[in-house]
């Protein structure tokens, strides 16, 4: 977990050890922020403890590293000689080392068997670093930590950026450990040419490769951008510009018999372009607000570029007058709502939800953690979740928010998103996060498994007492009834009764009244893809508006 809080007058950041839990971290928190109570109290300073590091400075400090390592700890047992504890453990660090700044969200935990036991270890960076900064600080924290072996426990922050530990005792779980190996070919196929080159005296051939390997790491690792700001866009690929008459002829001069919906950012028509290509255009509102003239290139380049297999795909944009359109890929099996609530109800079985609940996590994932910068959907809901062919999610309309004009918003609220779908603190106070899209995503997998509209109500007792679809999940999750939630569509005898649970169960940890106590849709992904259940984990009672 990274929280970075901006001010006039002070820069501080806030990160959890991504193996700890949403309740350790929160404790973690108010631990830290016991010992930092004020920005106002000197130039600058932190605090760090084993799960977690608190910072505060006057001046900007995000993607810079200390030059020197400020704490090493070393546990106090020595391992056995005879297990190559030491020589094993090295070489974990060597390869966490280079690997870890190459993994998405620079977070690598790794189990390694040794004589009798096993290494566990990981290693950290800041996501406001860029790779090479994140690797630079990996590289102090190692030289500090590896002094500790052969002892069993060692550890090397480097405040507040970087951190690496090891110990014979895990202190994660193993669903946590990633391959690493595939991080670390690109270091093994150096070494050997260059041993090949030097074999053939060709010191040129050296000078060669070395120019090789610089342009292939930026061409495949480009530096990461801090996701508290849009910065990025201007150096991505800008989308395909559309001839407007092209468009005009491809949905029959936009009209009703090709319109295929309409939303809050617009009506969507099927297009047939002239190579035949199917395509769906999407006319967006403009209204009267300059804001759309002054965003729309930036914004359109930035969504272009998000590529992702539960992303719906934005293919191109045309501007001309007033109109600003885009076109994105066509879905034929339309949104999700048509198979939860339209002519399609009761078609899909539960492999069928399950891969559209766990899909769907993966692509806000991706969006909230994954891409160059964060994307915060807004309006995540089943209409806003589209079907391809193999009933595969596709979020749509991400990005989208900021193009809203507003003068024609189509929400009941005065911020972006939809009754129903929205976070409780977005709705009352405006507090935007991208645990506003994980309260949403939860309310969709609600109504997935109940078939039943989050704002619709529904008899709920003998007496006739009606229920909207969250308050009545929390009621049948305190009575340990939550298969009474499930869809009478879905047949008993093709899922598992706690599986089913155990997704309810995430749905309404992430519909938590606090923001903080949410899960990130990284682990989201990681509690649906796992065999294990959620007794370690309790949702607290959701707010309910």
């Amino acid at each position: 977990m990274l929280m970075i809080l901006l001010s006039t007058s002070c820069y501080t950041m806030f990160q959890c050890r991504n193996y700890l839990s949403n309740t350790d971290c929160a404790t973690c928190f108010a631990a830290a922020a016991a010992k930092i109570r004020s920005c106002s109290t000197g130039n600058g300073a932190h605090v760090v403890y084993d799960g977690c590091i608190l910072r505060y400075e006057n001046n900007e400090f995000f993607d810079q590293i200390p030059t020197t390592i400020s704490n090493t700890i070393c546990g106090n047992q020595t391992a056995d000689e005879s297990t190559s504890f030491g020589a094993v453990g090295q070489q974990v660090l060597m390869d966490l080392q280079i690997a870890t700044p190459k993994i998405s969200g620079y977070f690598a935990a790794t189990k390694t068997q040794v004589a009798g036991g096993a290494i566990y270890a990981i290693a950290q960076c800041a996501e406001t670093l860029t790779q090479d900064t994140c690797s630079d600080c990996l590289s102090i924290a190692q030289s500090g930590i590896q002094d500790c072996l052969p002892n069993t426990d060692g550890r090397g922050v480097n405040p507040p950026v970087c951190f690496m530990r090891y110990s014979e005792t895990p202190f994660f779980a193993d669903n946590q450990t990633i391959d690493i190996s595939p991080f670390l070919k690109q270091g093994g196929s150096i070494k050997n040419w260059v041993f090949i080159g030097g074999g053939v005296g060709g010191a040129l051939l050296v000078v060669i490769l070395i120019s090789l390997v610089r342009w292939h790491r930026r061409s495949q690792s480009p530096k990461r951008v801090p996701r508290s700001t849009m910065m990025g866009a201007t150096e991505l690929k800008g989308p395909t510009k559309y001839k407007y008459t092209d468009l005009k002829a491809a949905t029959k001069n936009f009209s009703e018999k090709n319109k295929v919906g309409e939303g809050g950012f617009g009506t969507v028509y099927k297009g047939t372009m002239n190579n035949g290509k199917v395509v769906a255009v999407k006319k967006l509102k403009s209204g009267n607000s300059s804001k759309i003239d002054d965003e729309f290139e930036t914004e359109v380049t930035l969504i272009s570029n998000v590529h992702h297999r539960n992303l719906l795909r934005l293919l191109g944009c045309c501007s001309k007058g007033q109109e600003r359109i885009l076109v994105y890929e066509y879905m034929a099996n339309a949104s999700l709502d048509k198979f939860l609530f339209g002519k399609r109800k009761g078609s899909l079985n539960w492999k069928q939800c399950y891969d559209i609940i766990l899909g769907t996590a993966r692509g806000l994932t991706y969006l909230h953690e994954e891409f160059h910068v964060s994307i915060i959907h807004r309006d995540i809901k089943s209409s806003n979740i589209l079907l391809d062919e193999q009933l595969q999610p596709k979020i749509s309309d991400f990005g989208l928010a900021k193009l809203l004009p507003g003068d024609q918003s189509h929400l009941r609220t005065r911020v972006a998103g939809t009754m129903g779908y929205t976070a409780p603190e977005y709705v009352l106070h405006g507090q935007l996060s991208a645990k506003v899209d994980i309260y949403s995503y939860g309310i969709v997998v609600l109504e997935i498994i109940s078939g039943q509209k989050s704002t619709d109500m529904k008899a709920v007792d003998d007496d006739g007492d009606e229920d909207y679809l969250l308050r009545r999940a929390w009621k049948l999750y305190e009575r340990g009834m939550l298969l009474e939630l499930v869809d009478q569509s879905l047949d008993p005898n093709n899922y598992d009764a706690e599986e089913v649970k155990k997704v309810i169960g995430i749905a309404l940890l992430c519909t938590q009244a606090s923001a903080a106590m949410r899960p990130a849709m990284s682990e989201v992904v990681v509690l649906l893809s796992s065999n294990d259940l959620l007794e370690h984990m309790r949702p607290l009672m959701p707010i309910f508006i």
